[in-house]
């Protein structure tokens, strides 16, 4: 697979040597960096962006959006952490379910591309201990959004069929 990983955040250009630090961009910068740090590419080629916070994040929606329009992306996969209820450090603002999530994403994306997918989930089971219990969350899940349901950590067919809906749709 010719593939790249594009790192938008200090740990993600440890890790790839390379990238830009979205949240240091000046916020009317943001999608021109981003379009600069995944530039059109052949057909046979993915970058694979790091997202930055949340689109519902009072605090970081704006860097979210700016990484959604900057790099015009052909599919998407909604993170999110089982059994978080409200986003992170601001309480009274409950985290919307999955649907809502995707449904928002798919309306902001498709103003800078028009045939921008969401592939599936990936889910953060790490709250929950019991692997077959992990397990059966991501087929609820899946069923429920009709779409791959994967936790990267509990490797298996999960994983397996998001990984084939991103790359061929599924088919």
């Amino acid at each position: 697979m010719n593939a790249d990983f594009r790192a938008t955040g200090q740990t993600g250009i440890l890790i790839a040597g390379s990238g830009i630090p979205i949240d240091a961009v000046v916020a009317d910068f943001i999608a021109g960096a981003a379009e600069m740090l995944s530039p059109e590419a052949l057909a046979d080629h993915w970058d694979v962006v790091e997202g930055q916070g949340s689109i519902f994040h009072p605090s970081y929606a704006g860097v979210s959006l700016g990484l959604l329009h900057g790099t015009q992306p052909d599919v998407i996969v909604l993170c999110h952490e089982v059994g978080r209820e409200t986003v992170l450090g601001l309480e009274g603002y409950p985290t919307p379910a999955l649907e809502e999530a995707m449904e928002l994403h798919l309306t902001l994306a498709r103003r800078t591309n028009s045939r921008v997918r969401c592939a599936g989930v990936s889910l953060n089971t790490s709250r929950v201990k019991n692997d077959s219990d992990a397990r059966a969350l991501l087929q609820t899940y899946a069923k429920q959004l009709r779409l791959p349901v994967a936790d990267p950590l509990r490797p298996g067919p999960e994983l397996d069929r998001l990984v084939t809906e991103c790359l061929e749709g599924g088919g």
